[in-house]
């Protein structure tokens, strides 16, 4: 399977933007999915994860009350909705699936991800 992230860019605080990911050769219905990013100097962090079904959710407190995360089965994507977005929330973004967990916030559970999208925030 491939992830293919998109959707990035650069925005100023306080817009939103979206991303994509879209799988190909993989049903992601199957698998819980996640988005992740990495700023500049830091680790990769957990930003939102979903259950496989869509039926669950969750986000990382610094992201929380912000952001949203889906997932269409059907076209094989998931997306992540940025709102109100801070200088702080510059960093790549990643989405990735994981094979073993339906829905997980640990890192370590995904053994499959994007290539990563930019995401500058700045005035």
């Amino acid at each position: 399977v491939q992830l293919q992230a998109s959707g990035g860019g650069s925005a100023q605080p306080g817009d939103s933007l979206r991303l994509s990911c879209a799988a190909s050769g993989r049903t992601l219905s199957r698998y819980g999915m996640g988005w992740f990013r990495q700023g500049p100097g830091k680790e990769r962090e957990f930003v939102a994860t979903i259950h496989r079904s869509g039926i669950s959710t969750g986000y990382a407190d610094s992201v929380k009350d912000r952001f949203i995360i889906s997932r269409d089965n059907a076209k094989n994507t998931v997306t992540l909705q940025m709102n109100s977005l801070k200088p702080e929330d510059t960093a790549v973004y990643f989405c990735a699936l994981s094979s073993t967990k339906w829905y997980s916030r640990q890192r370590s559970d995904y053994d499959v991800w994007g290539q990563g999208t930019q995401v500058t925030v700045s005035s």
